[in-house]
């Protein structure tokens, strides 16, 4: 296959303002937060082997992380293919004072692609199998008695519908589906800890009684093992109690002393809701003998209930609330999975915000944190899907469900032969997914602004829909579940959730006994392609236009004639197609290179005032 995995040189505006030197330099943990950071994005050295290779005599290859070496913005422009390994080489230096001795010296990976190896000089140091969850490498003892070293990282990737989670990436791109990537693609950083350190937080929010819910998890404590664990560890407790803060715009609000692992309630002497209309964040210290972290949290509370006419709503802060949303597959032309800066994140956010939108589908990807954290400051609502897995889809078991909007059960996704269908035959890769979502939702547990959470979309590698609903909200109560998003619904979770393209919308009948609110979690996908502004020549969506008044005209009735009816007939929730291009797929309303919105600003929140009014007349605020 050719090195050159993208076929055009489209780049955004923050690509072209990129600085080596100064890589995504914010923090990218916001909310534990240390001042000993180093960040460790930039220029490293690489070289791609045969799979057999021990290690790469030398590297001729120079890349720029945390962009994968298919992305432009790496510098590399090749793809890694199965049987193939990626390796990264660099030295490490310690600024002077940066070592507490003693402490700990943790090194953190956002995301790595898909499984790796890493040394420091001769001795492993750690390793990782999971594209899109972050991992942390203890170096103190490798380290130990040097302020210079070297790092080294080996890295595999099976490819697409292979079994391992692979959201949209395929070797073969086309559609739906985007340029496959593979290596580091979200920040790398180091950190120096106490010996006795937080490893981790746990704020929940209690929103009924006035409190926040804190668990601070401890590592290097007595009886711990001393090292920094990945997401969702345990912990330990241990002897000594940590001391938490809780603020409002610079007053203390709440305190109180924490034993580490064990849950305690903080009483607030005064709080402010967190909505998409007041993302208003209390500000959170906590002191561990001597280590020092700061976080925050959003009052808020989640969950599902019938509005005064008893139709069952999405519910924010006890009441009925109305999620006007957009999917957000979080890929960029000259970044691809990365993006190319902080403000290029909040470019969007802050883009859909303006457009009268309050909720973001984050589709089968897990972003930065740093993305997350602009969605709680910012007021934007978010439902997070899980990254699917599994073997080759079969297009019959994922778009013949959707002609009569899932109305009935499609297919029964906890026996052997429909989980075969779905690409779920392999019990190991069951067991993958499960653990991965244990892990996905320790990671984002903390977002104020995540409200939903969807394990499955249209079927791909589904398998027990309903028993995953279950468990998911055992793992996290706070939140809705939507566990089909599209069709094959197994009558589970708290959602009943239909997928819409090129077909006139109404709303079904309800299943006798049903009372979960109906949402529509995909619709619109109406396409327009915008000359100087295309990743190729091909071009995929739902519903082809030929001007932007046309774009223009179908949006205007799509929502007037369609959505605002629905709204007042009990759909609860509406997630449009979609918010930027990606490669062929050319139905988003920004291009992908984030130069054009598609339609008149003006036009877009006039429409979704009349959804947003339309709900509020059916007790939906």
């Amino acid at each position: 296959m050719p090195e050159q995995p993208g076929p055009s040189p489209l780049t955004t505006r923050w690509g072209r303002e990129l600085d080596p030197e100064q890589v995504l330099p914010e923090h990218p943990r916001p909310q534990l937060v240390r001042d000993s950071y180093l960040n460790l994005n930039g220029w490293w050295d690489c070289a791609f082997t045969d799979a057999d290779t021990d290690r790469p005599e030398r590297f001729e290859r120079r890349i720029l992380v945390p962009f994968s070496p298919e992305a432009p913005l790496s510098g590399v422009g090749r793809q890694l293919q199965p049987g193939e390994l990626l390796w990264y080489h660099r030295t490490l230096t310690l600024p002077p004072g940066f070592r507490r001795d003693p402490g700990r010296l943790l090194l953190h990976f956002g995301a790595v692609d898909q499984t790796c190896t890493v040394w420091l000089d001769d001795v492993e140091v750690g390793a990782h199998s999971g594209g899109y969850l972050p991992f942390t490498c203890d170096l103190t003892d490798a380290f130990a008695g040097r302020d210079s070293a070297t790092l080294l990282l080996r890295v595999s990737d099976v490819g697409n519908n292979r079994g391992p989670s692979s959201g949209k990436q395929r070797l073969v791109s086309g559609g739906i589906w985007y340029t496959a990537q593979s290596g580091i693609w979200q920040t790398v950083w180091l950190e120096a800890v106490p010996p006795e350190h937080v490893e981790r937080l746990v704020l929940t929010p209690l929103l009924d009684e006035g409190a926040v819910e804190v668990t601070v998890v401890s590592a290097g404590s007595a009886g711990s093992a001393g090292s920094a664990g990945s997401a969702g560890s345990a912990g330990s407790a241990g002897s000594t109690s940590a001391e938490v803060r809780i603020l409002a715009d610079g007053d203390q609000v709440g305190a109180a002393p924490v034993v580490p692992g064990r849950p305690t309630r903080i009483p607030l002497t005064a709080l402010r809701p967190w909505s998409p209309e007041d993302p208003f964040l209390h500000d959170v210290e906590v002191v561990l003998g001597e280590d020092r972290v700061r976080s925050y949290v959003g009052m808020r509370s989640f969950g599902v209930g019938p509005d005064e006419a008893g139709v069952p709503r999405l519910l924010l802060n006890g009441r009925p609330y109305l999620h006007l949303g957009v999917l957000d597959q979080g890929y960029w032309p000259d970044g691809l999975m990365t993006a190319p800066s902080d403000a290029a994140m909040v470019h969007d956010i802050e883009t859909m915000k303006r457009l009268g939108f309050n909720t973001l589908r984050k589709h089968v990807k897990i972003e930065p944190l740093r993305w997350y954290h602009h969605c709680d400051r910012l007021g934007m609502l978010v439902w997070q899907d899980l990254v699917n897995g599994g073997e080759n889809y079969r297009t019959a078991a994922v778009t013949w469900p959707g002609t009569r909007q899932g109305r009935l059960i499609r297919l029964r996704d906890d026996r052997p032969r429909e989980q075969a269908w779905l690409g779920r035959a392999d019990p190991r890769g069951r067991a993958e997914f499960r653990a991965e979502m244990t892990a996905t939702v320790e990671h984002l547990r903390n977002v104020a602004a995540l409200a939903v959470w969807v394990p499955f979309n249209e079927g791909w590698g589904q398998f027990d829909a309903a028993a995953i609903a279950t468990e998911l909200a055992a793992l996290d109560p706070t939140r809705s579940v939507d566990h089909a998003s599209g069709w094959h619904d197994q009558g589970g979770g708290d959602l009943w959730s239909l997928h819409l393209y090129g077909r006139r919308f109404r709303v079904p009948p309800r299943r006798t006994g049903d009372r979960r609110p109906l949402v529509l979690s995909e619709y619109g996908g109406a396409d327009l392609a915008v000359p100087g502004h295309t990743w190729s020549g091909h071009h995929f969506g739902y519903r082809h236009v030929h001007s932007p008044e046309e774009l223009a005209g179908a949006f205007t009735r799509l929502h007037r004639d369609e959505i605002v009816p629905a709204v007042g007939n009990g759909l609860a929730a509406a997630v449009y197609t979609q918010l930027s291009d990606v490669e062929e797929e050319v139905n988003g309303l920004l291009t992908y290179d984030r130069e054009v919105l598609k339609l008149p600003a003006g036009l877009v929140r006039e429409v979704l005032a009349e959804v947003a009014l339309a709900g509020q007349s059916s007790g939906t605020g």
